[in-house]
């Protein structure tokens, strides 16, 4: 039986490309036998896919009336006519621009959330004839915005201090009169944050009535699509960490420190079609499980600093 066995290698080990870069590499074929194909075709996508929450707009509203996708690019290229590979190792070499041509001419990131998906990715199919099963294998590769070094002399702070207590939560006089009596105060450094750099801060417990079990930080997506009927917009987890267990001594500062996941957040990026941003959720988590929650509105920029360029 003639073996066909390939794979799309790339130039890049770890698979990141820059907008404006040729993308290149090579499709590598290994034969048991002399094999006959008909034609061996290597397509280049980039599209933006979209689906809306049926929280908001009902489950059979968002079977029917899905979002188009949009196409950045969708390029093919034929890299060899009908014929034979050789018994064997062959070798297709492709060069391909990594430009968008047409509406909105620009590359987004790469990104998986939920209701939103940014991917990239490179497709090779061997036609056969009938009788033979068509071959296709299809490999994955990510764009960034090129880190663009940055004064850290000239930067803005964006540094927040809060304070929580029964007074600054959204209550009604009637039910603060039932809440513990607490206060908890600190900072966090950046609400304009580097992606590559983690989210820091401190907090501390000041006073509390009732011991407290947990502290956590939950850091949240908020994804926004375009349809005709309006915009369906979503709030979902991305990742949460425990910054404290157990009752927490009093006046001690904890730090706060949250490393970002990489496919799971970009640059926040709003365009006419659709938005994806980010939040970040202090939980604080008392004995009786009743739970206090402090919401920041965050930007996430790929913009670095000379040193992370550097290195």
């Amino acid at each position: 039986m003639n073996a066909i066995n390939f794979e799309i290698r790339l130039n890049k080990e770890n698979k990141i490309y820059y907008e404006g870069e040729l993308l290149k590499g090579c499709v590598h074929f290994n034969c048991n036998t002399e094999a006959k194909h008909e034609g061996i075709l290597l397509a280049l996508e980039g599209v933006v896919n979209l689906q809306l929450s049926t929280k908001n707009v009902g489950v059979f509203e968002a079977f029917y009336n899905s979002v188009k996708p949009i196409t950045l690019f969708n390029t093919t290229l034929e890299l060899a006519a009908p014929g034979k590979l050789s018994a064997g190792i062959s070798e297709f070499h492709f060069e391909l621009p990594l430009v968008c041509n047409k509406e909105p001419r620009v590359l987004y990131e790469t990104y998986h959330g939920v209701f939103i998906n940014i991917n990239y990715l490179l497709r090779c199919d061997v036609k056969r004839s009938f009788l033979a099963k068509s071959l296709q294998k299809i490999q994955q590769f990510c764009i960034q915005n090129k880190p663009v070094a940055v004064d850290t002399k000239t930067l803005t702070s964006s540094e927040v201090n809060f304070s929580i207590s029964p007074e600054t939560l959204q209550k009604s006089a009637k039910e603060r009169i039932n809440l513990p009596r607490f206060l908890i105060t600190g900072k966090l450094d950046q609400t304009e944050c580097y992606v590559t750099r983690p989210l820091t801060g401190q907090l501390t417990v000041q006073h509390t009535e009732v011991a407290i079990k947990s502290i956590e930080l939950q850091l949240l997506r908020v994804e926004t699509c375009g349809c005709t009927e309006g915009y369906s917009k979503d709030a979902t987890e991305i990742q949460t960490i425990q910054i404290a267990d157990g009752n927490i001594c009093p006046k001690l500062e904890i730090p706060i420190y949250m490393i970002l996941p990489r496919l799971f957040t970009c640059p926040t990026l709003i365009t006419k079609n659709f938005k994806i941003e980010f939040e970040l959720n202090l939980l604080v988590i008392f004995k009786d499980d009743y739970v206090v929650t402090e919401n920041f509105q965050i930007v996430l920029k790929r913009t670095a600093q000379q040193c992370d360029i550097l290195s």
